[in-house]
């Protein structure tokens, strides 16, 4: 089973009065989307963040895109959340707060971390219902894999999830819930957009950079005996030039130039055999 993802893609209004930004942005959303709509995949997955400030218009727009030959799953974001009611954006994507499925390879889970119409707070929350939900989703998951996929990264395991706001909050304790985990755990996320891998016990932190600042995404192939995930670099200088021109004239967006890391914060393997027989 495969499952192809990427993160903080910040689809923007922009200022149609910058030469060549409009054509800049169609051009670099459309292929990146139809680059990563071309992987063969179980299921299509934004880590959240899929529009810069949450409104109608970028919403409707990046959804064309994408279209329906896919199924794809939307991870709320906090920027996804700063124009619109969550109410009003799952009504308008067709999207779940959050939610779980089981198959017979694992079990996946989405989180919603993202705070509603807060613009002084862009760390992550979850209230007492859905912590509530998704402790019982891993006592449930049993010995199965457990691949969770959110906005915010759990704090200080990530690149940069020791910061302010860089995180979902440290006085909500995950690693409380995460313990309860037997066998293999995944936590994919998004928000500080850059690409970092941390193990822990038996979680993978795997967190994915932004698409402005490096064009990859992400495919997770589970297999028999282990999870692999890998990330695809899309090399193509259009695309830089196109993502240049665009995060240099938007808002609510730093340029990050060293999202990239290392091989070993962009791809790992997971073993799924027991112990004694590694």
């Amino acid at each position: 089973m495969k499952i192809a993802l990427f993160s903080d893609l910040h689809y923007p209004a922009v200022d149609e009065r910058v030469p060549g930004l409009l054509e800049a942005r169609a051009s670099f959303y459309k292929e990146f989307i139809d680059q990563f709509l071309e992987i063969d995949a179980r299921l299509h997955v934004s880590l959240g963040d899929l529009t810069n400030y949450g409104m109608a218009h970028e919403l409707n727009n990046i959804y064309s895109l994408i279209g329906d030959s896919r199924e794809f799953i939307h991870v709320l974001g906090n920027h996804d959340n700063y124009s619109l009611t969550k109410q009003e954006l799952l009504a308008l994507t067709g999207q779940k707060q959050y939610h779980s499925f089981e198959t017979e390879q694992a079990v996946f889970a989405f989180l919603d971390t993202a705070r509603e119409l807060d613009y002084d707070c862009w760390g992550g929350w979850m209230d007492d219902d859905q912590l509530e939900w998704f402790e019982n989703v891993i006592q449930n998951s049993g010995e199965k894999p457990l691949l969770v996929f959110a906005h915010h990264p759990v704090y200080n395991t990530t690149k940069g999830s020791e910061l302010n706001n860089g995180s979902i909050h440290p006085s909500i304790d995950m690693r409380r819930l995460l313990e309860q985990k037997k066998g293999i755990g995944m936590f994919f996320n998004g928000h500080m957009h850059c690409d970092s891998i941390v193990k822990e016990g038996n979680w993978t932190f795997v967190q994915t950079a932004a698409c402005l600042d490096e064009q990859s995404f992400r495919v997770i192939e589970i297999q028999d005996e282990q999870i692999v995930v890998e990330s695809i670099h899309l090399d193509d200088e259009t695309l830089i030039q196109n993502a240049a021109l665009i995060y240099e004239n938007m808002n609510h967006f730093t340029h990050r130039p060293n999202a990239k890391g290392i091989d070993e914060d962009r791809n790992c393997t997971i073993s799924l055999l027991p112990s004694f027989v590694q």
